[in-house]
């Protein structure tokens, strides 16, 4: 039996602040099978970005466990990790994270060229998942020449880039204005209909309801 992209077991996550401690997670628990669309949803400070980090290994738990794929990321080395993170997860970020010098085409791949792809094929696949977010007449122009949106269609293609097993992402379309953040909302229903497997989180009602399951967090915890 294939194990689901994404396992997570009672998680938590706890900080000192001032002398106290903050429970930023109070035992989590969540299954995302294979071609799901999932929107995480919740106030400022309910803990759906730690959660967030959690689920991608950016960040470690003070409590339970996180499988992608059914390995245990808490069981990895910290270059074992960075492995699974480079070719089993992709992450897209509400700043986009596109390095300014490098064109549209060099930023995607990137990911690839850390993964050990060969020059040819890396162009290859760039210049299809460029065509594939509707930018491939933008390939070689540098990430400082294109507008929010385009950066945000460069920054899907880059998470793309490895053929992950889970796309991770965090308020997609919170840089973007309404027109353009509709676009994005297109791109992502597209990529759950190809297959693509998603968890985002946002404070987008738009996206959230174009998920098929929302999930509704408060003060560290699932509430449905």
């Amino acid at each position: 039996m294939i194990p689901p992209p994404l396992l997570a077991r009672e998680l938590r996550k706890d900080y000192p602040m001032n002398g106290e401690t903050v429970h930023a997670l109070r035992g989590v628990s969540l299954r995302v099978d294979a071609g799901d669309y999932v929107a995480i949803v919740g106030p400022s400070g309910s803990g759906k970005s730690t959660l967030l980090q959690l689920l991608g290994g950016i960040d470690a738990p003070s409590g339970g466990a996180v499988e992608i794929l059914g390995t245990r990321l808490g069981s990895l080395s910290d270059r074992e990790l960075t492995r699974l993170r480079l070719t089993r997860l992709g992450f897209i970020f509400q700043r986009f994270h596109l390095l300014p010098v490098l064109t549209a085409r060099e930023n995607v791949e990137l990911p690839m060229a850390e993964a050990g792809v060969a020059g040819r094929e890396r162009r290859a696949r760039a210049r299809e998942l460029l065509a594939y977010v509707g930018l491939d007449h933008r390939a070689d122009h540098r990430a400082t020449q294109l507008s929010g949106g385009e950066m945000q269609r460069v920054a899907i293609a880059r998470a793309l880039a490895n053929r992950p097993a889970l796309l991770l992402a965090d308020e997609p379309t919170g840089e973007l204005d309404a027109a353009t953040g509709h676009e994005i909302l297109a791109l992502f229903r597209q990529l759950n209909a190809d297959g693509t497997t998603l968890v985002v989180v946002t404070h987008d009602e738009r996206l959230a309801a174009e998920a098929g399951r929302i999930i509704h967090m408060l003060d560290g915890t699932i509430r449905d």
